[in-house]
């Protein structure tokens, strides 16, 4: 067999060519708590919904004399009106929540110069919502999204009722928190509120674990989702000896496997470690992974997919997806979501897991972020991609663009449809 000469890229040249194959990846972004136009005010999007996330509230309250009541009490355009005045002009923006405000103006072409809020206000006032999803589609070039799907939010229930998912942008993923993490308040009532025969106690029996697999079932069947997904605390233990363990073990598990539906698990934070913050409020603890290492090990036929949100925690998550296939790590989540750590850690994934990985996902919560995160994650991820190719040519390896581009491909789009079929 002939094997045919590549020829090897000038390695002055390669920064250079990196970024443009990344800049022009089109991406699916796999985990987002954005929504399609259809789902009305659950999308949310524009300058006051963008300054008034909730990294920027927690930080505001670092710089800003306000209390929690008056902060509260104000409407979000005054909300707004106070993050901008405190970080943005009396204070240099340096945050990464911050820059990533300044950067979502900028490729949205508005005058940074003017700091002029209602200036801003008004470009977005100009737009309808369908208008903007597509310039922000665009300026991230990202191909589709995948929303974030809460069976147990009445105001959701309701839009899939009549919500045709005609638009091929937004993808499903089935979240089932209450089940997990509460399922003696709201995963029961919900349970019944819907029609579904669960008594009202935390031991979970038969007929409960029947109708439970029924109520996932039918969500699956309605919303067609990528991947069943979950949030849990650092305290997390599998096997265990609770609620949470036996709904694993006789819920989540079996409807996984059935449907060859991949779930997903966000593990290390800690709710609500200051109430009175609100969704900026919750906490970030270390996780003992032997609870992944178990699940991994004694479910070979179940996919997971797993993010970590402890800096912590994120070597062993790496040297455990090398020893289980059935486990694509994802994502710099949270609160590890930060140029500084995202470098290092798709450095360590790299080294370690190669190209089999996910290295990003936006968790974009407003639809502007989807322009910001990824804009500052091509960034980092062509910077550390550059250096490990010219690692890969200084040992004597031959390279070609066509190669870069296969891989980047895997990365940012292909790893993750293939881990589902």
């Amino acid at each position: 067999m002939t094997i045919q000469k590549v020829e090897m890229l000038p390695i002055e040249s390669l920064p250079q060519i990196v970024d443009d194959v990344v800049q022009s990846q089109e991406i699916i972004d796999i985990h987002t708590h954005l929504f399609a136009p259809a789902f009305g005010k659950l999308l949310l999007w524009g300058i006051d919904e963008l300054l008034t996330y909730h990294y920027l509230i927690a930080e505001t309250f670092r710089r800003s004399s306000v209390t929690y009541d008056q902060f509260w009490s104000t409407p979000k355009s005054g909300q707004a009106d106070l993050i901008w005045q405190t970080l943005f002009i009396n204070n240099s923006p340096l945050s990464e929540a911050c820059r990533g405000v300044i950067t979502t103006l900028k490729m949205l072409g508005l005058d940074l110069s003017s700091r002029n809020l209602q200036g801003y206000r008004d470009y977005f006032t100009d737009l309808s919502v369908d208008d903007f999803v597509n310039q922000a589609f665009r300026l991230a070039n990202v191909k589709s999204v995948v929303m974030t799907n809460d069976p147990f939010d009445p105001v959701e229930r309701e839009v899939w009722e009549t919500y045709q998912a005609d638009d091929d942008r937004f993808l499903a993923a089935l979240r089932i928190d209450p089940l997990l993490n509460d399922y003696g308040n709201t995963g029961i009532e919900t349970l019944q509120t819907l029609g579904y025969d669960v008594d009202g106690t935390l031991a979970l029996s038969k007929q409960a674990s029947r109708q439970v697999r029924r109520f996932l079932s039918d969500w699956i069947e309605r919303i067609q989702p990528k991947y069943m997904a979950v949030s849990l605390p650092p305290t997390f233990r599998y096997p265990e000896d609770s609620i949470r363990g036996q709904m694993i073990q006789e819920c989540i598990l079996p409807i996984s496997r059935q449907y060859n539906l991949p779930w997903a698990l966000m593990i290390g934070v800690t709710r609500a470690v200051n109430p009175q913050l609100r969704l900026a409020g919750d906490g970030v603890g270390k996780v003992d992974l032997t609870c992944l290492e178990n699940l991994l090990r004694e479910n070979p036929d179940n996919k997971f997919l797993t993010t970590v949100l402890s800096r912590e925690n994120q070597h062993e998550l790496c040297v455990l997806a090398r020893k289980f296939p059935n486990l694509m790590i994802f994502g710099c989540w949270w609160f590890v979501n930060n140029p500084s750590i995202i470098q290092e850690i798709t450095q360590e994934r790299l080294e370690l897991l190669g190209l089999s990985i996910i290295p990003q996902h936006s968790d974009a919560r407003i639809m502007d972020q989807l322009i910001y995160k990824w804009t500052h994650s091509r960034q980092i991820i062509s910077s550390v991609l550059t250096e490990k190719y010219k690692d890969l040519i200084n040992s004597g390896w031959e390279l070609t663009r066509l190669e870069i581009e296969r891989d980047v491909a895997a990365l940012l789009s292909e790893n993750f449809t293939t881990f589902l079929e």
